[in-house]
């Protein structure tokens, strides 16, 4: 269905370009931009009557989060309704999306065109993000005020948040590249892609999102070594860290040294985020089973507020333990079941054995999923919404099987001359 994936695909790139989509008008597009395309396709399905549903075990984990927010928003478990409803709308929208992503992409064919588009969209959105470091005046877009301050980098107001948009789409266009699956005639445009998106990355100093990527490229490392690489995998790694160092060298390496050095007055200092992690688990051990409510955390987080500095807390900056706090025990299994899912679902499809083309896009998109996931143990990506969708995106690319592309009509021709 091309017109789900071109649907899917706007609604990523419109959460990117409004800021993450964390402003509550942007929010609203978002949640009615999936619930449009499920009614659509809906609709499809009962004109057709032909379409196969398909059902990833993704979703489960995801129904029952649902439920559980259901349940504390229906029987007033919670300590602010409103700010549960919030949040159960957009985890329907997250999980409409997942559903909706099983329905359109399923072919080797499908999944090409969503990683060129992958690849595009993260040069663009880098590129960007360059020339408003180069040139920036205090405004994201050179003219949108930051009311409540911030460290932007690209469209997005902060840069840790732009730095998990990036960590999760370079693998997508780094791994196919380093193992000699990019055609000889699209070696330099998708080297340029890599170059820009790495160096934008480091360009925006996200300790948490350099780190992480860090991670991608140890595991990244010892994935192709045990694909016993050759010669010419070797030199193309070389090639495009000496062009980032180039670029990076270029562009300011002393302003990057000191931003990552420096804590900005804009960002939670070390201290700051360890009693916000400490009040969270707190939280939690005080109401174990059901939690406070699903998006609650900054209602009930004061009384557990020991390092208090005049700001609101509004994330605990580890998304692993807010999830605790707000939704408890249950929750947190929905959570680990999640996890377990992808990584069981993800390992046996990107075994070193497994040379086709499907196992190393698969590979790409559970590598972006694992730098996400660390860099989400100090900060809150997955309360951005443009990343949450994302990381949803691509932890069913990592998990689904992907059918083989469908014959053409040139192939059908020779097949039934050879008959």
């Amino acid at each position: 269905m091309k017109f789900l994936q071109i649907g899917i695909c706007a609604l990523l790139v419109f959460g990117v370009a409004a800021h993450g989509g964390v402003e509550d008008w942007a929010r609203a597009v978002l949640e009615s931009g999936a619930a449009l395309l499920l009614i659509a396709w809906a609709v499809r399905v009962c004109a057709r009557r032909e379409q196969q549903i398909i059902l990833t075990p993704l979703l489960f984990p995801l129904l029952a989060l649902i439920l559980l927010a259901l349940f504390q928003w229906g029987f007033r478990q919670t300590a602010l309704a409103y700010a549960t409803r919030t949040d159960l709308q957009l985890l329907l929208a997250d999980t409409i999306l997942v559903f909706l992503t099983a329905q359109a992409f399923r072919t080797v064919d499908d999944w090409k065109k969503f990683v060129w588009f992958a690849m595009f969209f993260n040069f663009a959105v880098c590129t960007f993000g360059i020339l408003q470091h180069l040139t920036f005046n205090g405004k994201i877009y050179w003219f949108r005020e930051m009311r409540f301050g911030g460290i932007p980098f690209g469209p997005y107001v902060n840069r840790n948040h732009f730095a998990a948009f990036a960590e999760l789409l370079i693998p997508v266009t780094l791994v196919p590249l380093l193992l000699g699956k990019v055609r000889r005639e699209r070696l330099f445009i998708v080297g340029l892609f890599a170059v820009l998106q790495i160096g934008a990355l480091l360009l925006s100093a996200s300790r948490g999102g350099i780190v992480s990527f860090a991670v991608e490229l140890v595991v990244l490392a010892v994935w192709l070594v045990l694909r016993r690489p050759g010669r010419a995998l070797l030199l193309g790694s070389a090639a495009i860290l000496l062009f980032v160092a180039l670029l990076v060298s270029f562009l300011g390496v002393r302003q990057i040294v000191q931003r990552f050095s420096a804590t900005s007055s804009s960002d939670a200092t070390g201290g700051k985020r360890a009693a916000m992690r400490a009040g969270a688990l707190r939280i939690f051990y005080d109401h174990p089973i059901l939690g406070t409510g699903l998006g609650t955390l900054q209602t009930v987080f004061p009384p557990y507020d020991t390092l208090y500095d005049g700001k609101i807390v509004n994330h605990a900056h580890n998304d692993y333990l807010e999830a605790l706090a707000e939704t408890g025990a249950l929750g947190g299994l929905c959570c680990f079941w999640f996890l377990a899912v992808l990584a069981l679902q993800a390992f046996p499809r990107i075994l070193p054995s497994n040379r086709s083309f499907s196992s190393i896009l698969q590979f790409s998109a559970l590598l972006g999923c694992l730098g996400f996931l660390v860099h989400s143990t100090v900060d809150f990506n997955l309360h951005i919404p443009a990343n949450a969708m994302l990381f949803f995106v691509l932890a069913y690319l990592a998990t689904t099987t992907i059918e083989p592309a469908a014959p053409t009509e040139v192939n059908l021709r020779s097949r039934r001359r050879n008959q």
